[in-house]
């Protein structure tokens, strides 16, 4: 699938390359949520502020090609959203995604138009994250292997900090004068990690065994009400995470003088 949406990316490339018209630097400001073992269904939830930058390479009036910087903060917790009440489980991260994204115009759209100056749009990617997920006390989770990844129980080891996702989503795009433009967007990014939160198999200790000045035991079953190989989440559903916000663009004119002929801008 990903060598896939390569070559799709390449084909839109080189098939625009004789019309190139414009390279869209600028800033994105908006929220972040997340979907997983402590919010399985409730969009929204907790949502946090994002924000970052992007540069959009618009190939001709349909196809544009995105790279983009997003920040954002996501947390989540038993007592909010999560479903299994007796954990007693939070958890925040900050997520830094690095998108590249294909972006469809469904009527034609050039920033700076007087003609063609709105349209809403889809696009579809990939993206490179890193997070580091703490609980709601600042402890940093990774490290003290809450399902037992630090002494290898059941064959485990500790996760990565980072992984890759599938982005895709919505929005609508307006010109608001010849170089600036206005763009809302909505966009999922479907994971390939389950640790985002912390949660992903069974504990591992048997809770009237664990010792509560263990800052490792403690936060792998707060509770102390568990036993070894009971369900701790859900490990066949990946994590989900969400930035919608808008981004304001300056435009800047990469067509060549001769190419201006070709397109008509009013």
């Amino acid at each position: 699938m990903t060598k896939g949406l390569v070559v799709l990316i390449c084909i839109i490339i080189f098939s625009g390359s004789l019309n190139s018209q414009t390279l869209e630097v600028g800033g994105f400001v908006g929220t972040s949520y997340y979907l997983g073992e402590l919010n399985p269904a409730i969009p929204y939830n907790q949502t946090q502020l994002a924000y970052g930058g992007l540069a959009r390479y618009n190939l001709n009036e349909r196809w544009a090609i995105k790279f983009s910087y997003y920040r954002g903060k996501v947390q989540g917790s038993d007592a909010t959203g999560g479903v299994v009440k007796n954990r007693d489980l939070n958890f925040k991260s900050n997520i830094n995604d690095f998108s590249l994204v294909a972006e469809f115009n469904f009527w034609e759209y050039f920033t700076g138009s007087k003609k063609s100056y709105f349209t809403p749009f889809l696009f579809g990617g990939i993206s490179y994250f890193t997070f580091k997920s703490t609980n709601f006390s600042g402890a940093a989770l990774q490290p003290l292997g809450t399902e037992g990844q630090n002494i290898g129980f059941a064959g485990r080891s500790p996760y990565n900090r980072y992984s890759f996702a599938f982005p895709f989503g919505f929005g609508v795009k307006y010109s608001i004068n010849q170089r600036l433009g206005l763009t809302f967007e909505w966009g999922m990014r479907k994971t390939f990690t389950d640790y985002i939160d912390d949660i992903s198999t069974t504990y591992y200790l048997k809770g009237e065994d664990i010792n509560p000045v263990n800052a490792g035991e403690i936060a792998s079953d707060p509770t102390m009400s568990h036993d070894a190989f009971m369900q701790r989440g859900d490990d066949q559903t990946n994590d989900w995470y969400n930035y919608t916000g808008v981004t304001i663009t300056y435009k800047f004119d990469l067509r060549s003088k001769k190419g201006c002929n070709n397109v008509s801008w009013k």
